[in-house]
């Protein structure tokens, strides 16, 4: 029973891709560069990429939090793009007409 329950409210709690760009969600991309703990020289990087909602991109701050927090290299910068992926249809106006025998 309590199984079931769970089920229930999680798939009520996940979305999908098209319910959160209905909701304002874009694709958001980062690159994160840090340094490894035993070897500050050398600089990596991590890609991570989810829907977050632009201006405040809430779930990729919460995942900068939790890199702070959890994960032992240091970061040195982070650099994102976001993508709105549903927006308001282009209409054009075009005159002329092509007729193919």
């Amino acid at each position: 029973m309590l199984n079931e329950q769970y089920a229930k409210k999680r798939k009520e709690m996940v979305q999908s891709e098209t319910e959160l760009m209905l909701k304002g969600y874009g694709l958001t991309t980062a690159e994160f560069f840090y340094h490894m703990p035993d070897y500050t020289h050398v600089l990596n990087s991590y890609i991570w990429q989810d829907y977050d909602l632009a201006p405040d991109h809430p779930k990729l701050f919460k995942f900068v939090e939790f890199w702070q927090s959890e994960i032992e290299g240091p970061l040195h910068s982070v650099r994102f793009t976001h993508r709105k992926m549903v927006s308001p249809g282009e209409w054009r106006n075009v005159t002329g007409e092509l007729t193919i025998h």
